[in-house]
């Protein structure tokens, strides 16, 4: 059996079924729903209803599972990054509201470190505020953010991501503190924060006036939802910067079948088995890791730590290998049928854990042996 995934639909298209070993990533299709959330979702889209309404009922489940205020249901973690912004910028007013992304004679400036400065700030940029760096690539001083702070500072964006050097910015606490002296929000960007699930509830009680997720990652909701949660003020400014508003968040559109998915997804999440479900991973990567010795130059063990938030399988290539290079052996992999996609280095191979499904494991195991043959 190779997944679970019904492969008829995205036949009839041409499109191939892949093995996702990369991870949680956009570009190949998030996650995978649970029967729950997509049967609670064809149920939602069968009747009308008060979408305001709605949202509201949602954001009190995201709020109960989070430990915040209130809870809003956005289309992705990007669309609560701009929807972050605009309400902290603009707040419920409808003049200001209506001149957005014009900032003119509002605050206007967002304060992000060095190091954290992604593609995704588009979204905050969006709104038409200037971006305001502190620190270094590699290092940050308090009295940067402390400089930095003025009249113009509608918040400070904190991103939290596996792929980031958290040495190099400043403990979310302390922004936390500094900034609430001088009467400044913080929101955070936890797109892709979830595993571990305490992530789901960390940075409010860190003190985080708004937290947005991806709410298609590991909390396996429509890839095109997200959560955005926080102080009950800022999150109603929200609404009056979102969908069904003419607002600048209204681009970012969400359904009422996403909003019935999210929150459908979200409390299965917290009632999920997570030290059972990562002892699994565990077990599938050491499983594939005894399936691949006995090659020379080859070492693969199980591996998870703060850079890799979750289990994975990772083969180190060694200089005494005389076989080919990982990057070739990935692309005979994606290749495939069917096709695998994993992570790639000049050294090494990587395989996570999370986005295997039911079967895939052994697929991936003798594809990898088979290609480390040839």
């Amino acid at each position: 059996m190779v997944g679970t995934i019904q492969r008829g639909v995205y036949e009839k298209l041409g499109v191939r079924r892949i093995i996702n070993g990369v991870g949680l990533v956009t570009r190949l299709g998030g996650s995978v729903m649970p029967p729950e959330v997509v049967a609670a979702m064809a149920e939602a889209s069968r009747s009308y209803v008060d979408l305001d309404e709605l949202q509201r009922k949602a954001g009190e489940v995201i709020a109960r599972c989070t430990g915040a205020e209130a809870g809003y249901v956005c289309a992705g973690a990007a669309a609560g990054l701009l929807l972050a912004t605009a309400a902290c910028v603009a707040g419920t007013d409808p003049a200001k509201t209506r001149r957005l992304p014009d900032t003119t004679g509002m605050k206007n400036e967002i304060i992000m470190h060095k190091s954290q400065r992604n593609g995704y700030d588009h979204s905050v940029r969006a709104v038409g505020v200037t971006v305001v760096e502190i620190g270094f690539a590699n290092a940050t001083s308090l009295w940067e953010l402390d400089a930095a702070i003025g009249p113009a500072t509608a918040a400070v964006v904190y991103v939290k991501a596996p792929w980031l050097q958290s040495s190099a910015a400043l403990p979310l606490e302390v922004v936390v503190e500094k900034a609430h002296a001088r009467g400044v929000p913080v929101i955070v960007d936890a797109a892709a924060s979830l595993p571990p699930h305490e992530n789901l509830t960390r940075f409010i009680a860190a003190g985080a006036d708004l937290v947005t997720y991806s709410g298609g990652k590991g909390i396996r909701g429509p890839q095109s939802s997200g959560i955005l949660c926080g102080r009950r003020d800022l999150i109603e400014a929200s609404f009056v910067q979102g969908n069904p508003n003419h607002a600048v968040g209204r681009p970012a559109k969400v359904g009422k079948e996403e909003m019935v998915g999210l929150v459908t997804a979200l409390e299965l999440y917290v009632q999920r088995d997570h030290q059972a479900e990562f002892a699994a991973w565990v077990t599938q990567a050491e499983a594939i890791a005894e399936n691949l010795k006995g090659f020379d130059g080859i070492y693969a063990r199980e591996v998870h730590d703060a850079s890799r938030w979750s289990p994975q399988l990772v083969v180190s290539f060694e200089s005494r290998w005389r076989g080919r290079p990982p990057g070739d052996i990935a692309a005979a992999l994606r290749s495939g049928d069917p096709a695998i996609y994993l992570t790639s280095k000049a050294e090494e191979l990587s395989v996570a854990m999370i986005t295997l499904e039911p079967g895939d494991a052994e697929i991936v195991a003798r594809r990898l042996r088979e290609e480390l043959e040839t």
